[in-house]
């Protein structure tokens, strides 16, 4: 007799992680989140300084049901997430965009996406060792086997940069796939209607001009 198969766990959804709009395209599960998490690169960072809220684009990685993000000692967001308690709110959204939607009408225009939006608690990493570990993710995350290919930080180098880690608790996913949605009047317009995809595309790796001769280009760099 066969086992059942267990659903994948999933984020409690909430009043903040429930869509107003297009409530059906959210998703919970950890298998969903993390799959946008771990293709993107880049991650925008919300917050409220001096009462007006603050939006920065930046890098980041997943470790686990943690994201860390990294900038300077200097910068305000980090120093606002400094110490234990309160910590800094934040909101922080990752985006894909998978295709241009080309609709019959202007209004139908659309992009298919996914999308994941996690809202909490923000603290400074200060531990030497989850921050080292934080580190070497963020730029595994960029191109995985980087950080054992590279020159570690030293100590001034780390003493000049922040962590702050956001743990994945209230978060949700959203996605919109398929093709234009017109109205049933305008699909005989003599108008192209469709997708075009979009995806990334990795070029030929450019080398240094400082780079010493005979210096092998890394496997991972082409594995893509």
């Amino acid at each position: 007799m066969s086992r059942a198969v267990e659903p994948a766990p999933a984020y409690p959804s909430t009043g903040r992680t429930v869509p107003t709009r297009s409530a059906e395209r959210a998703a919970y599960d950890h298998d969903t989140v993390h799959a946008i998490l771990d293709e993107a690169y880049v991650c925008h960072l919300g917050f409220v300084r001096d009462g007006s809220p603050v939006v920065l684009p930046t890098l980041y990685a997943r470790v686990g049901e943690r994201l860390y993000l990294h900038g300077s000692t200097g910068s305000r967001p980090l120093r606002m997430a400094g110490g234990q308690d309160p910590g800094l709110e934040v909101c922080v959204t990752v985006t894909l965009v998978d295709g241009l939607v080309l609709a019959k009408s202007a209004f139908h225009h659309s992009i298919n996406y996914r999308s994941v939006v996690v809202h909490g608690t923000a603290h400074q990493v200060t531990d030497a060792a989850e921050k080292t570990a934080a580190l070497d993710a963020l730029v595994d995350h960029v191109l995985p086997g980087r950080a054992a290919d590279s020159r570690p930080g030293n100590a001034k180098e780390l003493a000049a940069t922040a962590v702050i880690r956001l743990d994945l608790r209230e978060v949700s996913a959203k996605a919109r796939t398929g093709g234009p949605n017109d109205e049933p009047e305008d699909l005989s317009l003599p108008h192209w209607a469709g997708v075009l995809p979009v995806a990334p595309v990795y070029g030929t790796p450019i080398p240094s001009d400082a780079l010493a001769p005979g210096t092998p280009e890394p496997a991972y760099l082409t594995a893509r």
